[in-house]
């Protein structure tokens, strides 16, 4: 076939690789049927395809080649004729997913650590810490709060409402419709034109505390969430005349039911005395959570629903309490009778403090005694001085209030004097040795399953 011609019959025997291309064949180039080939190669061809391709073919264990009818590159596998490689790039496909897998597992954490961020903000105190809401100059910022407030008919997600529509609502705000006043302030019952009864907040003229009361209240109520706190409905700021508007909860004050205008109603028996203590320390560790020390926990500033629910409020003296301090330095302010004694004495704020006035509170809710009372003994006036003289000598029967019936009861007895017995950790003069909130509730869930427990015990 190759006639004598060396040179073919030498690269023939010699070569170890081989490829098949289609060529164009001439009349002059075949003689009895036989191709002359060296006239072929001399003429020359055209492969089609790149050497990168027939490397990457022979690299994955194939042969490299051609498809007869498109011309087109082919690598010949064992398996099968693929177009490129006899596997598919396995390791740039690897790649690729690899490099998708983490991808997505950053973009999943970075979105996971958002929203756990977020969660904290809410929880810790999410307007706290930060100028940008309430600055501390309190008389240009205090102009700047006003204007906002005047122009806006929204301010922190709550509703800002006109002067006079509030004015509508209390009757120009006649003293008939008093529910109450405080230290910064008088509380009118109102009546919205969209029906809602609320309870409208004036802020005393001429209290250099006013704005600083105005600012807490919308920064805590407006951040915070928590079924035994009172919301916020709106405010409104026109000249000196600040407003806070809430839900109006219509059963009055825990004091109102244990010492005030409500005491003769007889209506807080001790199941519901148990529930307010429980749901007023869920409330305190709450905001404990959240980072603000309530300062002001007192009976006269837990609110009752129709249903006896709790609802804790008045946040004016409330303060941020960080989670990096021990305590922090402030004046001390409060009510007398429920202020921490050695916050009093240090002027160091924590979160003990609120412990301490909540300590009060549980020896109301037990003896019905007012937190301070004149008329009694001199060494006995603050009801915190009275309860531990009585625990320490275990005179119950001289501080419980015998229309709780303890004296018949023995579930009450036993809860009653377990409650002034945490009441007692409580009102211990040095804050290390009180519990945190977080442990008085526990204790009292624990208190009020007692009856529970028992009647289980004896089915």
């Amino acid at each position: 076939m190759f006639h004598d011609n060396k040179n073919l019959i030498s690269a023939l025997e010699h070569c170890t690789e081989n490829v098949v291309a289609p060529v164009e064949r001439w009349e002059d180039e075949r003689s009895n049927d036989v191709v002359k080939y060296d006239k072929l190669l001399r003429r020359g061809f055209e492969l089609q395809w790149r050497v990168s391709s027939c490397s990457e073919c022979k690299g994955s264990g194939g042969r490299c080649g051609f498809n007869s009818t498109t011309q087109m590159f082919k690598c010949f596998c064992p398996d099968r004729p693929h177009s490129s490689t006899c596997k598919p790039q396995m390791g740039k496909s690897k790649t690729k997913v690899i490099i998708i897998a983490v991808l997505g597992a950053v973009i999943l954490i970075l979105t996971l650590s958002l929203v756990v961020f977020v969660l904290r903000s809410q929880k810790k105190g999410c307007c706290w810490g930060s100028s940008q809401f309430f600055p501390d100059n309190t008389t240009s910022d205090d102009l700047s709060l006003k204007q906002d407030l005047e122009h806006d008919s929204k301010y922190f997600g709550i509703h800002v409402f006109s002067y006079s529509e509030l004015e509508e609502a209390t009757n120009s705000f006649d003293s008939s419709k008093e529910l109450g006043d405080g230290g910064f302030g008088t509380v009118y019952y109102g009546k919205l034109r969209d029906g809602r009864e609320v309870a409208v907040k004036r802020l005393y003229e001429h209290n250099n505390k006013r704005m600083e009361q105005f600012r807490n209240e919308i920064e805590i109520l407006t951040c915070l969430r928590h079924p035994n706190l009172v919301t916020l409905y709106g405010c409104t700021s026109r000249l000196s005349r600040e407003l806070l508007v809430y839900e109006y909860i219509p059963n009055g004050t825990v004091a109102d039911h244990l010492h005030g205008e409500r005491v003769k109603d007889g209506s807080l028996t001790w199941p519901i005395r148990m529930s307010i203590a429980v749901e007023a320390a869920g409330a305190l560790a709450y905001l404990h959570a959240s980072g603000i020390i309530h300062r002001d926990v007192k009976t006269s500033n837990i609110l009752l629903d129709e249903n006896f629910c709790v609802k804790v409020a008045d946040f004016g003296l409330s303060r941020h309490f960080p989670n990096n301090v021990s305590h922090v330095s402030t004046a001390p302010q409060g009510t007398p009778g429920y202020v921490d004694p050695e916050y009093h004495e240090f002027y160091q704020l924590t979160d003990k403090s609120d412990v301490y006035s909540f300590g009060v509170v549980l020896i109301e809710l037990i003896s019905s005694m007012p937190a301070v009372d004149i008329s009694r003994h001199r060494h006995e006036i603050n009801l915190s001085n009275l309860a531990m003289n009585r625990i320490i000598r275990h005179a119950f029967n001289e501080l419980i209030d015998p229309f709780l019936r303890f004296e018949t009861d023995a579930e009450i007895l036993r809860m009653t004097t377990s409650v002034a017995e945490l009441a007692f950790r409580c009102l211990q003069p040095e804050k290390d040795m009180r519990p945190t909130m977080d442990d008085i509730l526990e204790t009292l869930k624990e208190i009020q399953g007692y009856v529970e427990l028992d009647s289980r015990t004896i089915v």
